[in-house]
């Protein structure tokens, strides 16, 4: 069995960081999500949670009802899923839909018919990545990695092999169809939630949490 030194775990975690600073998933307009051609690059988006947005004057105090849709999994070629089973698509779908749901139930009636006052939110999930098993939680005790997701933390960047979700939302006006608004959004975990580094899906699940509360901040 091979046997890493402290020196070699910190090299294997420096290269791994690396990698991970060349290759990250990063977010496009996708071409097959009916509001593409309204996405725009967000320029007050320092983060990189909301990299493409449309946005409209909307008083949001105006609507109190909402009906939210299936949750689409996105199946255009410029998904963002890598090698992922659809098991764990399905998985992560059904939990932004409940996710979702319970977030906007908080604030809105739901309905199944359009009318006034009535949102209809629309989420399509467009890529995904999972934890580094293992790795991904050692990497928050190394000196190494302890460094690197400290700076990130500050930055509210992505921890290092930390896993993610990528959806868009699209929001419209029930009664008229007319889009009201529609982003693009990448979520992860603060790096130091060591219980999103465990389990394969778990951050892409914190990230869906990150995401509900989001919206629900933007409706208010």
């Amino acid at each position: 069995m091979l046997i890493l030194t402290r020196a070699d775990r910190l090299a294997v975690l420096v290269l791994c960081m690396a990698m991970a600073g060349c290759t990250g998933v990063q977010p496009v307009a996708y071409s097959e999500v009916a509001s593409s051609s309204y996405l725009a690059p967000n320029p007050s988006d320092r983060s990189g949670r909301m990299p493409y947005r449309y946005s409209t004057q909307v008083d949001w105090r105006a609507y109190n009802k909402v009906i939210l849709e299936p949750v689409v999994i996105y199946r255009g070629a410029d998904q963002q899923f890598g090698d992922m089973s659809e098991q764990d698509k399905a998985a992560l779908a059904s939990y932004m839909q409940a996710k979702f749901a319970d977030k906007l139930r908080s604030r809105f009636a739901f309905v199944s018919q359009r009318g006034p006052n009535t949102l209809r939110v629309r989420l399509t999930l467009t890529g995904a990545v999972a934890n580094t098993p293992v790795l991904g939680t050692l990497s928050r005790f190394d000196i190494g990695g302890a460094v690197y997701n400290g700076v990130q933390t500050m930055r509210d960047g992505e921890g290092s092999m930390t896993g993610s979700v990528i959806y868009t939302v699209e929001i419209f006006d029930a009664a008229n169809a007319r889009l009201l608004g529609a982003f693009v959004s990448k979520q992860f975990p603060s790096p130091y939630n060591i219980k999103a580094s465990v389990g394969p899906l778990a951050a892409a699940e914190a990230g869906i949490d990150k995401g509900a509360d989001a919206l629900m901040a933007q409706l208010r």
